[in-house]
């Protein structure tokens, strides 16, 4: 039996949404073992003088907790 652990994370991006999911999952691959998923809860850019600055996902990661 495998127990599985949900946590929620921002990343952001200049370029896309795309890359702002895998800078977001690079990143808590390197802290969290055993990433399985993630799903998007929301996204959002931020505009700055009428022109996109920046794109951004709140994502939710699942891992399985080691035994």
């Amino acid at each position: 039996m495998s127990v599985a652990r949900v946590t929620e994370i921002t990343s952001s991006s200049k370029k896309s949404f795309q890359d702002a999911i895998e800078k977001g999952i690079a990143r808590a691959s390197k802290t969290l073992k055993n990433v399985e998923g993630a799903w998007i809860q929301d996204q959002k850019i931020v505009v700055e003088n009428g022109n996109i600055s920046a794109y951004r996902v709140n994502m939710k990661v699942t891992f399985i907790l080691a035994e």
